[in-house]
């Protein structure tokens, strides 16, 4: 590339010039096919890849990079910087800690262990089965920007981790520095970036101190962890569901998913925007999909589903439900779908473990167009045109993402362990993890 750059400018022809054009768009789509996959559910929020990947899997499976223990729990991996990063559960002097582990992106060879705190939780990935500890550990997935790690710890202490070290740069309780009240089941959001902004719920209770008013929604900044602003009500008490920073018409915000239902507010500022009351009950841990001007919502424990239509008048917005559907049919437990030209494709129902379907929905109007059993509560990505599917009983399945008719073109057995954790794909790389170990494939095109 170097030299076709050299002689376009020692021969300013036209052929010259044309194929240095050529060269530079090559470079960039090879550039754009690959990309980080910094936070949960990737660099957007919405479980979507650039990439392009490969369409034809070996009958054995996609190759192995690196397959290692990763200790209970339902962490995500996150990746950028050529390194992997997750939460697992240690035990060291007696005492069992969260741990944010760093791991070579290109063997799994770990690069750092930092202890972000306690590792105990209500009872909770009980399935039947006799696994190894079940579900009781971290669920929360590290962000990632430049040289810093976030982790929302289970007992809401937001860190910022130095991304070659795990040296802690600062930290911040939401518990004793903020009067926050972990929930049940202990924290499984994940801390959300957007701009210079780290976005949580922290569950704030009135201060009696200064008898302020209850905001449980909170904005640090991502340098130093200062309290950027803090909004909400009372009633916007915080769940299992990360929150999702996107952009509707024309506006920058983050959609929290509260006990009180959707309530969005202005990156910037944490003015409010817009809200949409939705039904709570035990737990909400799917975050929220957006589609231009619709959102999506749902939640397990007989709650349902549901999709509102936003408008704008001015600098004031609206909200119109188009449609809910109540019951556990049509519910995401926390496995968050994904959308495509408008229509959902993801894992539906609720404690149906090892046998979930995965289903098409239209999102404008809740209609079921396929179904298909026998996956679980896992995750998916979608992603040139496909759908990265992991079950929870360790399956990768390569489907398409047509709203027609369910069709499967490739699997394997990827993993070991239950696998109730979202895929991460970053740089040509597939990223899976488990109660047991995490594993990177070749997913890659190129």
């Amino acid at each position: 590339m170097v030299n076709l750059i050299q002689n376009a400018f020692q021969q300013p022809t036209t052929c010259a010039r044309n194929a240095l054009l050529l060269g530079l768009c090559c470079l960039g789509s090879a550039t754009l096919r690959a990309a980080d996959w910094p936070q949960y559910r990737g660099a957007n929020h919405d479980g979507i890849s650039s990439e392009t990947i490969l369409k034809s899997w070996p009958a054995s499976g996609l190759r192995q990079v690196w397959k290692t223990p990763t200790d209970s729990g339902f962490s995500s991996f996150t990746v950028a910087g050529n390194k992997a990063f997750t939460l697992v559960r240690r035990q060291a002097d007696g005492k069992e800690d969260e741990v944010c582990l760093a791991l070579d992106a290109a063997t799994g060879k770990e690069l750092w262990a930092a202890t972000v705190g306690q590792a105990k939780y209500d009872s909770g990935g009980d399935d039947g089965t006799k696994e190894n500890r079940g579900g009781n550990g971290p669920r929360s997935t590290p962000s990632v920007d430049g040289d810093a790690v976030y982790v929302l710890s289970a007992y809401l202490s937001l860190f910022r981790l130095d991304a070659s070290s795990g040296k802690v740069i600062w930290k911040t309780d939401l518990t004793s520095e903020h009067s926050g009240k972990v929930i049940p089941w202990q924290n499984a959001a994940s801390p959300v970036l957007d701009g210079d902004l780290i976005f949580v719920a922290g569950n704030v209770p009135k201060d009696l101190a200064t008898n302020a008013t209850y905001q449980p929604l909170l904005a640090f900044n991502k340098k130093d962890g200062s309290l950027a602003w803090k909004s909400g009500t009372q009633k916007d008490t915080m769940t299992h569901a990360t929150p999702v920073a996107t952009t509707i018409l024309g506006v920058r915000q983050v959609v929290f998913f509260t006990q009180s239902g959707l309530v969005s507010v202005a990156t910037e500022s944490g003015k409010e925007l817009w809200r949409y009351a939705f039904r709570y009950n035990v737990s909400t841990a799917a975050s929220p999909i957006v589609s231009v001007d619709i959102v999506y919502c749902s939640a397990g424990y007989d709650v349902g589903s549901g999709a509102v239509k936003i408008s704008k008048s001015g600098d004031t917005f609206s909200v119109r439900e188009l449609w809910r559907t109540p019951g556990n049919k049509v519910s995401n437990h926390w496995s968050t779908p994904v959308v495509k030209d408008g229509y959902l494709y993801g894992l539906f129902g609720f404690k149906e473990y090892g046998k979930c379907p995965f289903k098409c929905l239209e999102m404008a109007t809740g209609k079921e167009l396929w179904s298909s059993p026998g996956f679980g509560p896992g995750g998916v990505v979608l992603v040139d045109g496909k759908l990265v599917v992991l079950s929870d009983d360790g399956q990768v399945l390569l489907l398409e993402a047509n709203p027609q008719a369910f069709k499967e073109l490739a699997r394997f057995k990827a993993i070991d362990g239950k696998c109730w954790n979202a895929p991460a794909l970053a740089n040509g790389k597939l990223y899976v993890r488990s109660t047991k170990e995490g594993a990177c494939f070749e997913i890659g095109a190129n």
